[in-house]
């Protein structure tokens, strides 16, 4: 295991790595989206939800006994979305990405995030783990639509279709994981040569395990996050940095 990379100091052989890696897969966590001050479950609620837990409020039970509160709380979160922008890190992703797609090699990013940041930045080959805030779903019919415009009107919102409840397309606590996106993220796992843990705490399973799925089949494996975590331990490079600062810089380093 290698020390903590200085942003001034790549070493060659994790430069090396990125130069040279024919399929990239990328790991994203809340600590990216917070660089663009999209706030993550950790902090302090405001306002009107000073007094709830979000970790009570994110569940198919809060729904079901409060499908108002719950609605309006999450369009409330789609909003101040809305008023963020993609930063460096997106962006980075987004150009390492292109030029894996020139070269002929693959590059896939799995997100934890449900803000759509990175498709805003122009990211491609997403893959959505824990579902969208921007896309709404009926209960009743599963019509699903992306929602980009004002705050509804109407708590929790119709379906335009058939008049049923439509909710966040979030995965909530005690739902399962969409079986396409783990299905795709499985298959990068296993043909992927460099993979990098970015703003993640990796203690969410089952994302906190796709580093050692990447290990296992031979893998190099980087880090980027400002905290140590549990995949400091294992990982062969720790960049101890935002990944703002970090993914320009390592590509820059690496290609110029």
């Amino acid at each position: 295991m290698y020390p903590l990379v200085r942003m001034t100091d790549f070493p060659p052989a994790m430069l090396d790595a990125v130069r040279s890696a024919r399929h990239v897969v990328a790991l994203t966590g809340a600590g990216v989206s917070a660089e663009s001050g999209v706030p993550t479950f950790r902090d302090a609620q405001t306002g009107l939800w000073a007094k709830y837990d979000p970790m009570e409020l994110a569940t198919p039970e809060a729904f079901a006994r409060d499908p108002a509160l719950v609605s309006r709380w999450y369009d409330e979160r789609r909003q101040m979305r809305l008023t963020t922008q993609p930063n460096p890190g997106h962006h980075a992703l987004v150009r390492w990405e292109a030029l894996q797609r020139a070269g002929g090699e693959s590059f896939t990013l799995l997100t934890q995030n449900v803000d759509r940041l990175h498709h805003a930045a122009g990211s491609v080959n997403v893959v959505e783990l824990h579902g969208s805030l921007m896309v709404w779903r009926c209960t009743a019919c599963g019509e699903e639509r992306e929602e980009l415009g004002p705050a509804f009107q109407q708590h929790p919102p119709r379906c335009g279709t058939c008049g049923g409840t439509r909710r966040p397309g979030v995965v909530w606590f005690g739902e399962a994981l969409p079986g396409q996106a783990l299905e795709a993220a499985f298959d990068a796992l296993r043909r992927c040569d460099l993979f990098l843990t970015i703003g993640t705490s990796a203690v969410v399973h089952p994302a906190a395990s796709f580093l050692h799925d990447a290990a296992e089949h031979g893998a190099a494996t980087i880090e980027i996050n400002r905290d140590h975590t549990p995949a400091s331990d294992v990982v062969g490079w720790t960049l101890r940095a935002k990944s703002g600062e970090a993914l320009p810089a390592m590509l820059d380093a690496a290609f110029g």
